[in-house]
């Protein structure tokens, strides 16, 4: 039951823990869109409802097409974002939706653990997933599913 999640993506460009939100974009180096696929049985339905084993199969987390700096996008609230299966949009939101900013995520997750250059973090999707869909509708093998965030651009993975 592998399903699509359309997500901005924040990309650390120096060492730090323990950030402070008014600092945070100092950590930052720019953004890049994730697909982060989900394996909606393994989250849901096996291994005791834990998320986390459900996202980290091999081929999981598509990102790209490039990372676009952060002095190429003053404010990474303001984008279109949107997901396309087949053609078909079944994401179509905007980072302005996002439940944390990037200053919050980034301070609370330096908390946790130390956060160096080149590690990704993926900021949230918008409500279109296909499993609370009704009825649910979940990828199949040959489907195309395009990942887009303004500014940055598309990825495009066909499932295998």
């Amino acid at each position: 039951k592998v399903d699509w999640e359309v997500e901005m993506v924040v990309v650390i460009g120096k060492q730090g823990k323990n950030i402070k939100e008014e600092e945070a974009y100092d950590f930052v180096a720019g953004y890049t869109v994730a697909n982060d696929v989900s394996a909606r049985d393994w989250q849901m339905e096996r291994n005791g409802r834990q998320w986390l084993l459900g996202k980290t199969f091999d081929t999981f987390c598509p990102l790209g097409p490039a990372i676009v700096t952060k002095d190429e996008i003053p404010d990474p609230h303001t984008l279109g974002l949107r997901c396309r299966v087949n053609g078909s949009t079944v994401q179509d939101s905007s980072t302005e939706q996002l439940v944390f900013k990037v200053p919050t995520i980034v301070a609370w997750i330096s908390r946790i653990v130390t956060l160096s250059p080149g590690d990704v973090i993926l900021t949230g999707t918008p409500p279109g997933v296909g499993v609370f869909r009704k009825p649910p509708v979940f990828l199949k093998r040959g489907d195309v599913v395009e990942c887009e965030v303004d500014g940055i651009g598309t990825i495009r993975n066909r499932v295998v």
